[in-house]
């Protein structure tokens, strides 16, 4: 009976921790959809983690909040700009998959008339290793373009030197 208890307590502390709320049985269409939104949220924000573990950032970052709440997408790069993890909903931003895109530098998803000046801002403040934050003409997988507002900082690791850079991006109108 103790071990049916000790279950039921760890149960109840797990399910209060997490910001999944439940819903009428009548919303279980619906429930699942955003049930596997939020495992996707969450494998990302565990990827992001790893990440910042393996990589010795030198201060953790709040993925939760920014990815769940904020809604943002997540792009982060190494060193020499080329991308290492997306999450997910960028999907939902320009139509690429993570997948697509790891490798390759996010300069791809500008184009023909992407303001040249703010590219030029955002290089030297990359260059400079200080944060950033622009609004920029951007273009999907089938070539339509969007305003798409990032937010980008370099990343230090424990020893002082920048490992990546990350970038918190959300389409504006």
């Amino acid at each position: 009976m103790d071990e049916i208890k000790n279950y039921d307590t760890a149960a109840h502390k797990f399910y209060n921790s997490q910001t999944i709320s439940s819903l009428p049985l009548i919303s279980w269409d619906f429930h699942a959809a955003h049930f596997q939104k939020i495992c996707k949220d969450h494998a990302d924000v565990f990827l992001l983690k790893k990440l910042a573990q393996t990589n010795k950032w030198s201060s953790p970052l709040e993925f939760d909040e920014k990815l769940t709440h904020d809604k943002y997408v997540i792009v982060v790069t190494d060193s020499h700009l080329k991308i290492v993890h997306a999450t997910h909903n960028i999907l939902e931003m320009n139509g690429y998959i993570p997948k697509e895109i790891i490798g390759k530098k996010p300069k791809m998803f500008q184009g023909k008339d992407t303001c040249v000046q703010t590219s030029k801002e955002i290089g030297q403040a990359i260059r400079q290793q200080r944060p950033f934050e622009a609004i920029v003409l951007n273009y999907r997988k089938n070539g339509s373009s969007y305003k798409c507002w990032i937010k980008g900082e370099p990343i230090y690791d424990i020893y002082g030197e920048v490992v990546n850079f990350i970038a918190y991006e959300k389409e504006v109108a």
